[in-house]
């Protein structure tokens, strides 16, 4: 019996999490009614006309991740929630959402198909709704989503409602990666991800308030960022505080070395007053956060997890707009 599990090997070795988010221009999350089977578009619920779309998706290789979602009352709703989550360009604050309600599974293909060629469609609605936590759940694909992930959907859904955050939706998701980091979670529309997460930690996370050092062990990353990007943007947030969250971001890579142990890394960020910065930073390899380990409780061989530290930065330029000018 495999009594391996990845997530308690990555706390043993003390991993850090950050710089794990994973980068998509397109989140399209379709609900569907669990059991889902190891790969998730294989499961009964997933119509044929679905498969053959996100094949041809793959084949064009789009820049598209697609997610099963559901909640408690997906079995029982009559229809079903179709969430498209696209990027943003330029500064931004994340992702665009578009949602509809379609009447049945079987018209998510369509849907999308005519979304990918640009295509208006009636179906789509306005909702309440301004933020989606998924949780990975998903068990039958690493047992540790479903050790750590399916009991943590349960502790929040409940805490959530203690909050009374009518504007928050929580989603049971098909895997997104990082297992090892279970429970695991994106906060859309920003498109952070978070792990090894507990309820106190899901709180500051979910009101914004409370000790902002707790993101040093659980903020996975913004997927708006490149990997090696989001260990600047942690410390940004860590110098800015919970006011960091309600600005809009842009990040690039400068300059890279040939053995990749050191970069030149910019972020630009945007203030809601106006106001607009520019840093720059030299991020290094960190050899004492590098480690070799299994990615997943099913991996056959370990792999090199690169980790980088924040050098140094500095501010490169700077817009201030004075309250004269904002009149």
């Amino acid at each position: 019996m495999n009594t391996f599990f990845c997530s308690d090997d990555s706390r043993q070795v003390g991993e850090d999490v950050i710089g794990s988010a994973t980068n998509y221009q397109t989140y399209i999350l379709v609900e569907c009614p669990l059991p889902w089977t190891s790969e998730a578009l294989n499961s009964k619920w997933v119509p044929q006309n679905l498969r053959i779309l996100v094949e041809e998706v793959k084949r064009a290789k789009l820049p598209i991740r697609f997610l099963l979602i559901a909640n408690d009352l997906s079995h029982k709703v009559n229809h079903t929630t179709l969430l498209i989550y696209q990027k943003q360009e330029g500064l931004s604050n994340g992702y665009h959402k578009q949602e509809f309600q379609l009447a049945n599974i079987e018209q998510v293909a369509g849907v999308v198909q005519k979304w990918i060629w640009g295509i208006d469609s009636n179906l789509e609605v306005e909702t309440s709704k301004t933020r989606d936590i998924l949780v990975c759940t998903h068990g039958s694909h690493d047992k540790c989503c479903a050790r750590y992930g399916a009991p943590f959907y349960f502790q929040i859904t409940a805490s959530n409602a203690d909050l009374c955050l009518e504007n928050v939706r929580i989603w049971k998701s098909s895997h997104f990666g990082g297992h090892r980091f279970a429970p695991t979670v994106i906060d859309l529309p920003e498109g952070r991800y978070y792990g090894r997460l507990d309820r106190d930690s899901f709180r500051s996370i979910l009101t914004r308030t409370g000790d902002i050092q707790c993101l040093h062990q659980v903020y996975r990353g913004w997927g708006i960022l490149p990997a090696a990007l989001q260990v600047l943007e942690r410390e940004l947030i860590l110098y800015k505080g919970w006011d960091w969250f309600n600005y809009k971001v842009a990040g690039k890579i400068l300059e890279q070395s040939l053995d990749n142990n050191t970069i030149l890394a910019e972020i630009s960020f945007e203030q809601p007053c106006g106001s607009l910065y520019t840093y720059q930073a030299k991020l290094v390899k960190d050899e004492t956060k590098t480690q070799q380990l299994k990615s997943s409780c099913n991996a056959t061989r370990e792999l090199v997890v690169t980790k980088y530290a924040v050098g140094s930065f500095w501010i490169t330029s700077s817009k201030v707009m004075s309250y004269s000018t904002q009149k």
